[in-house]
C-alpha cells in the first residue's frame, strides 16, 4: 500500500497574456501533485477548453477579450459540471470582489500572491473549500474584504451586473459607441443603448469615463492610463 502520494490535480490556466500562462505553468511544475492541463487566451476558449479537458481546477482571470472570465465562470459553473474556479486577477478592490462572490466561485487571488500561495489555494479549492487571498481580510458571501476602494473608484454596494451588461460594459471601457458595441454583440443600437442606461442606472454613474473607470477597478478592462 503506497503512502504519502497526494492525488493528481488537473489545472486549466485561463490568462489573455501568454508570459502569465507560460509563467504559472512554469511555476506549478515544480509542483508534483499539480498538473497543467491546458491553457486558455480568452474567456470563450477557457469555456470550450473546461469541457474538453475536464480539469479539476480553473484558475481564471478576468479581464479578457471575446469574453471576460466573469461570464466565462458562469457558463462553466452552468455547463461543466465538476470543475472548480479559482478566479486570480489584478484587482482586489470590493466592487470586483463582490461580482466574483456573487458567482459562487471556489476563491480568488491578486496577482501579487506567491506561486506558494497559488499551489496551496489550488489545493484547497480541489479539496471542496474555498480559498481567498489573505490580503483580502475577511471575505463572506454577504461582503468584501478589508481594502476600500481607491479615491474616484465606484461604490462597492452595486447590483450585480447581467451577462450581457458586463459585455457592454467591456466595450465602453474599450472606447466604442452604441452602434459599434451593437454590431460586436450582434444586437440592435437601441437595445445597446438601453443596455448602456441601465448600466448607469445600477452603478450610479452617468458618464463613459465613470463608466471606463468602473470596468478598469472590476477588473474587466486594462487600465490604459
Amino acid at each position: 500500500m503506497r503512502t504519502g502520494v497526494r492525488q493528481l490535480i488537473a489545472v486549466l490556466l485561463a490568462d489573455d497574456h501568454s508570459v502569465v500562462r507560460e509563467g504559472l505553468q512554469a511555476l506549478l511544475r515544480a509542483e508534483p501533485d499539480l498538473r497543467v492541463v491546458g491553457q486558455a487566451a480568452t474567456g470563450e476558449e477557457a469555456v470550450v477548453l473546461a469541457a474538453r479537458l475536464k480539469p479539476d481546477v480553473v484558475v481564471m482571470d478576468i479581464a479578457m477579450p471575446a469574453m471576460n472570465g466573469l461570464e466565462a465562470a458562469r457558463r462553466i459553473r452552468a455547463q461543466v459540471p465538476g470543475p472548480r474556479i479559482l478566479v486570480l486577477s489584478a484587482y482586489s478592490n470590493p466592487s470586483c470582489l463582490e461580482q466574483v462572490l456573487a458567482l459562487d466561485v471556489a476563491g480568488y487571488l491578486v496577482k501579487s500572491a506567491s506561486i506558494h500561495i497559488l499551489a496551496r489555494a489550488i489545493r484547497e479549492v480541489h479539496a471542496g473549500k474555498t480559498f481567498f487571498d489573505p490580503s483580502l481580510g475577511p471575505v463572506t458571501r454577504g461582503g468584501a474584504g478589508r481594502k476600500p476602494d481607491p479615491p474616484g473608484a465606484p461604490d462597492a454596494s452595486v447590483s450585480v451586473l447581467s451577462a450581457r451588461e458586463t459585455d457592454v460594459l467591456r466595450l465602453i471601457a474599450e472606447g466604442l459607441l452604441n452602434k459599434q458595441i451593437a454590431a460586436r454583440l450582434g444586437i440592435s443600437a437601441k437595445t445597446s443603448e438601453k443596455h448602456r442606461y441601465s448600466l448607469m442606472e445600477k452603478l450610479k454613474i452617468h458618464d463613459t469615463a465613470g463608466l471606463t473607470r468602473y470596468a478598469v477597478a472590476a477588473g474587466l478592462a486594462p487600465d490604459r492610463g
